[in-house]
């Protein structure tokens, strides 16, 4: 295993090196999973670039939980194919869970040159360099073992001050909708020393905030092969992390209901520099739909969940998922469902319509018979109630004082910075001097639903 304190964090930029250009589409997965391509592509003697006018090779990493994604990477690939009209000596690559997903159907489109699954990037330079020949190069060969976890990726943030660590890859819950564990493989747990060791390096490289992520963090479980019972969880993972260096914080997602255990509720309450801050995906009030989505938990179990975070975290923010209009949901399933947005009080949500995936078993066993007209305005009624109650719940701190670490300059003025709590509600406030990595302690004077509106006072 290398030794990631020697790898660079941030891009290398040297014209006289053949020029990579990435577009990432997706989740905090994916956006990670392009800093380990970069990485790899790095080290095979190339740099990143910031235009695809200037690149030899295009690589767009995609993804395809949802048909909309999908469709904007064909849209991309239009582009592309323009380009390449231009300059045919470009390589065009798709990468990712769409490459996984559509495998060599993906050469349909003239313009594609390299198809490579997402546990093939080791072997992208190869398939890069054969590409060139005028051949169409293709890996989507899933891997059990495969964690990247010798690779540093390499930073393609902007600011500096937050990044994602993933500590596990693949998904073993296969709910009914979804096809990640049918594009990213089986679930397994990285080395608990190389996520450490990836951590200790952004701490040195100046970064403030660790996020780690997974599927599922929750199942995270890492045997140690020499001594089998020696085993590292994620409540242990998750005091490693935090204890690396008491003045950074530390996040994680995504939790699952079913999974989350006492011991990272009690681990999260011991640390300071843990955030409060936990998204637990809901998708339904339903138990009838929750059964159909293979969510393995009842809306009653979900509930005892939530009472046990009140419980031992007062101070946490609460997040989650919605489906609206999932497989034969009637009226009085949605219902339910805005019934436990009400009940939870969330800080916030992402929500969506149900789309259906090919592939997965809702797919293949049940009918998308919600009409999209319904599906629509169950989705807009969601919306609708769960601003309503993230305005109430930011309006209830309006007076508070939140300890924030600034991210950058705030979207609506370059006067302003922005930065999270440790709830994860973002905050705006005059610069003040201050800049982007800084901690600052603010006071709410107003709020939006989404936004906390702040003074600094030291």
């Amino acid at each position: 295993m290398r030794d990631s304190k020697f790898h660079s964090v941030k891009p290398i930029t040297d014209p006289a090196k053949p020029q990579l250009y990435i577009e990432t589409y997706g989740c905090q997965m994916n956006v990670n999973d392009s800093e380990v391509v970069l990485s790899v592509m790095q080290d095979a003697g190339y740099s990143l670039c910031e235009k695809m006018e200037d690149a030899d090779v295009i690589l767009v990493n995609t993804c395809s939980v949802r048909e909309n994604a999908e469709q904007r990477v064909f849209g991309r690939l239009d582009l592309f194919r323009l380009e390449k009209k231009r300059r045919p000596e470009i390589v065009v690559g798709v990468i990712g869970c769409m490459a996984e997903r559509l495998k060599d159907q993906l050469f349909d489109y003239p313009v594609v040159d390299v198809v490579a699954g997402p546990d093939a990037y080791r072997d992208l330079p190869r398939l890069v360099a054969a590409a060139k020949t005028g051949t169409g190069q293709i890996n989507v060969h899933l891997s059990h073992e495969e964690t990247y976890e010798d690779i540093s990726p390499v930073r393609m943030d902007r600011n500096g001050v937050s990044a994602f660590i993933s500590i596990m890859r693949g998904c073993n819950n296969v709910c009914s909708y979804c096809i990640v564990p049918f594009v990213r493989g089986a679930e397994r747990s990285r080395d608990p020393q190389s996520i450490i060791r990836e951590a200790e390096s952004l701490i040195a490289n100046g970064y403030k905030e660790i996020n780690l992520l997974g599927q599922n963090v929750d199942s995270y479980l890492w045997l140690d092969p020499h001594n089998p019972s020696r085993q590292i969880n994620f409540a242990r993972l998750l005091e490693q992390v935090a204890l690396i260096d008491r003045k950074i914080r530390v996040r994680f997602s995504t939790s699952h209901p079913k999974d989350m255990s006492n011991s990272v509720l009690y681990t999260m309450a011991m640390y300071d520099n843990i955030c409060k801050h936990i998204h637990l995906p809901v998708q339904s009030g339903n138990n009838a739909v929750l059964e159909k989505m293979n969510r393995k938990y009842t809306r009653e179990n979900y509930l005892e969940r939530i009472d046990k975070i009140r419980k031992i975290l007062p101070d946490c923010a609460i997040t989650t998922d919605v489906i609206a209009g999932f497989c034969s949901e009637t009226e009085q399933d949605h219902l339910e469902t805005l019934s436990i947005l009400e009940e939870v009080q969330f800080d916030g949500a992402f929500m969506f319509q149900y789309s259906e995936r090919p592939g997965t078993r809702a797919a293949r066993q049940f009918k998308d018979d919600v009409p999209l007209e319904v599906k629509t305005a169950r989705l807009n009624q969601i919306i609708a109630l769960q601003n309503e109650i993230s305005l109430r719940n930011n309006q209830y701190t309006v007076g508070c004082e939140y300890r924030v670490l600034i991210e950058g300059t705030s979207k609506r003025s370059e006067e302003e910075l922005m930065g999270r709590t440790s709830q994860n509600k973002t905050c705006v406030f005059p610069a003040a001097g201050h800049k982007a990595g800084d901690f600052v302690r603010v006071k709410v004077l107003s709020c939006t639903s989404a936004t906390l509106i702040c003074e600094i006072i030291s």
